[in-house]
């Protein structure tokens, strides 16, 4: 096992086994093991992009469809009605603890109104 890799890449590669809620030729979405909410739901891109700041014109599929995944998966989970948060952390500042592009989708509480 390469010891480089990361927890996302060890679930994709199958290393690492996880609940996978959704898989297509571009993305996976699984649970968080550590839920900051009732649906704390990850999706990343099937491919290693370390931050945001490291995409290009390549990966603007792959970003759509992130985005076309979690309101899907938001309707599967009846949150898409009350609402839910995207969120996607950026370097350390940006509170980025996994080095491989992800988006955080959750809900089924009300979240922090004043968060910016």
């Amino acid at each position: 096992m390469n010891s480089k890799e990361n927890i996302f890449q060890k679930i994709l590669s199958k290393k690492v086994i996880t609940d996978i809620i959704y898989q297509d030729n571009l993305v996976t979405a699984f649970n968080d093991i550590n839920p900051q909410s009732p649906v704390h739901i990850l999706i990343i891109p099937n491919i290693l992009i370390k931050t945001l700041n490291d995409i290009n014109n390549n990966h603007e599929f792959i970003l759509g469809r992130m985005l076309l995944v979690a309101s899907k998966i938001a309707k599967k989970k009846h949150i898409n009605k009350l609402g839910y948060r995207i969120v996607i952390n950026c370097n350390v500042h940006g509170c980025q603890t996994i080095f491989h592009l992800h988006m955080h989708l959750l809900g089924g509480r009300q979240g922090i109104k004043n968060f910016f």
